[in-house]
C-alpha cells in the first residue's frame, strides 16, 4: 500500500499486543493474553464468516489439549470429542491398529475440526470483551525495532487507523504481511519439496471409526473425520496435478481401491484441491518486537497433523513470554522465544518427514525405487511389532514437551 500522508491517519490507539490474523494461532494468542489480563487487538483481513468456515486440520493433539487445560480454557474453546487413541494403518488391505496414547497423564487428543476450534476461540474471546476487527485491509507494520511499533490498516468503510503497541504477533500465515515486513537477509529460510502431490477432498460422507492411513501399490490414501457426517480424504497424485483431473467417479474409484474398501459409501463432494507437500522453516522467528507464530514461521508436511498443533505451541510460548515481561519484568521468554519454538519445530518436522516418506515409499515405488520401498516396509513392520517402536511413535504423535511448563514448575499456573 502507498504510504498515506500523516494527516490522513487518526491519532494512534494504544494496546500491549497487536495480533495479525484470526486463525487458530492468532485467536489462541488473543485468548491466552486476555486470560492473563493483557490487552490486545486482533486484526483479520477476511470476514468473520470466511474465517469461521475454513476447513483445515482436524486433530488437536494431546499436548495441545493439555496446554489449553493448564490455562483453564479447554472446556471453553475445544469442541469435538476425545480421540480413542487408535490409528489404523491399512497396508495392502491388511489392517494394523496403533495407539497414539503415550501413557502420560492428562486429557487425550481431541477430534476437533479447525473451524470448530476457531469458532469457539472467537466466541470465547469476544465474550471476554476481546477486541477483534475483521475486514482490516492494507495492514502495514512500522518501527518494529523501536520501543513502540505501529500497525496501520484500513477499516471496511475506508477509515485509516493506527495502533501503537509493545509487541506484534504475526499469525497471518505463510503469505501474510507479517513475515513480508521483515527486511531481506534477516531470516534464513530452510525449504524442502517432498516431490509428492496430494488431492484433498471434503465430502458429506460417513467418517471412519478412527483416522485411517492406507498404503498400496496404487499410491497412498487417507480418510479422516471432519464432523459426524463429513469426511476428509487424501489421495497421492502427481505434484503438478490439477483438481479437474479428478472427477467424482475417479475419486471414489481410487479411494475404494487404495483404502481396500469396495463398499466405501460416497457422498456429495463439497471441496477438492491439489497441492504439493512441502516443508519450510524460518530462523529466527523474531524481528525486533515482531514475533512470528505458526505458519508465518514454518510449514510442515500435513502427515502427522502437526501444522496447527505447532501453531498452538508457538502461541502458548509467546503468550507466556509476554505475560512474564509485562507482569514480572522478566524478558527471558521473549529472548528465548525463537530458540524454544524452533526446537519443537524441528522435532515435528523430522517426525512428519519420517512418516511422509514411510507411507509413500512403502506403496508405489515408481518414485522411490524398490530399495526405499523395502526400507519403508521394514519401518512399518517394526512399528506394528515392536512395543518400543510403537511407544516412541505414540510419544511423537502426542506431541513432545520440548519446553517445560513454567506455570507447572512455579505452582501458579499460566494465568
Amino acid at each position: 500500500m502507498a504510504e498515506q500522508a500523516p494527516e490522513l491517519w487518526e491519532s494512534p490507539e494504544s494496546t500491549t499486543v497487536v495480533v495479525i490474523g484470526a486463525g487458530p494461532a492468532g485467536l489462541t494468542v488473543a485468548n491466552l493474553l486476555r486470560h492473563s489480563g493483557i490487552d490486545c487487538v486482533v486484526l483479520e483481513r477476511r470476514t468473520r464468516e470466511h474465517v469461521a468456515q475454513r476447513q483445515r486440520a482436524g486433530i488437536v493433539e494431546a499436548r495441545a489439549v493439555r496446554m489449553f487445560d493448564s490455562w483453564g480454557l479447554a472446556d471453553q474453546v475445544l469442541g469435538g470429542v476425545p480421540s480413542d487413541g487408535t490409528l489404523e494403518f491399512r497396508v495392502d488391505g491388511e489392517s494394523h491398529l496403533v495407539s497414539d496414547d503415550d501413557g502420560s497423564e492428562g486429557p487425550p487428543a481431541r477430534l476437533c475440526p479447525q473451524q470448530v476450534l476457531v469458532q469457539k476461540l472467537t466466541a470465547g474471546y469476544l465474550a471476554d470483551g476481546g477486541d477483534l476487527r475483521f475486514e482490516a485491509a492494507d495492514i502495514s507494520l512500522h518501527d518494529l525495532t523501536g520501543d513502540r511499533p505501529t500497525v496501520r490498516y484500513r477499516t471496511a468503510d475506508g477509515t485509516l487507523r493506527a495502533i501503537a503497541c509493545a509487541f506484534v504477533a504475526g499469525c497471518d500465515g505463510d503469505r501474510g504481511i507479517s513475515r513480508a515486513s521483515v527486511p531481506d537477509g534477516v531470516l534464513t529460510a530452510h525449504a524442502f519439496d517432498h516431490g509428492i502431490g496430494w488431492l484433498t477432498v471434503l465430502a458429506d460422507a460417513p467418517p471412519p471409526a478412527r483416522p485411517l492411513f492406507a498404503v498400496s501399490p496404487h499410491g497412498f490414501a487417507a480418510h479422516f473425520a471432519r464432523g459426524p457426517h463429513a469426511s476428509r480424504y487424501y489421495l497421492q497424485c502427481p505434484p503438478d496435478d490439477h483438481p479437474g483431473a479428478w472427477p467424482d467417479p475417479r475419486v471414489w474409484d481410487a479411494l475404494r481401491t487404495r483404502l481396500a474398501d469396495p463398499a466405501l459409501t460416497p457422498g456429495p463432494i463439497t471441496d477438492r484441491e491439489t497441492f504439493r507437500l512441502r516443508s519450510l522453516v524460518h530462523d529466527p522467528m523474531q524481528y525486533g518486537r515482531l514475533f512470528l507464530v505458526g505458519d508465518a514461521a514454518h510449514i510442515v508436511s500435513p502427515m502427522g497433523g502437526k501444522g496447527m498443533n505447532l501453531a498452538l505451541h508457538d502461541a502458548d510460548l509467546f503468550a507466556r513470554a509476554v505475560r512474564d515481561s509485562v507482569r514480572d519484568h522478566d524478558e527471558t521468554g521473549l529472548r528465548t522465544y525463537s530458540q524454544c519454538c524452533l526446537r519443537r519445530v524441528w522435532n515435528d518436522q523430522e517426525f512428519s518427514h519420517w512418516l511422509t516418506r514411510t507411507l509413500h515409499d512403502a506403496g508405489d515405488d515408481t518414485h522411490s525405487g524398490p530399495f526405499h520401498r523395502g526400507l519403508a516396509r521394514a519401518r512399518l513392520d517394526r512399528l506394528f511389532t515392536s512395543p518400543t517402536a510403537s511407544r516412541a511413535f505414540a510419544e511423537l504423535m502426542a506431541g513432545l514437551d520440548t519446553v517445560p511448563n513454567a506455570g507447572a514448575q512455579d505452582g501458579r499456573g499460566p494465568g
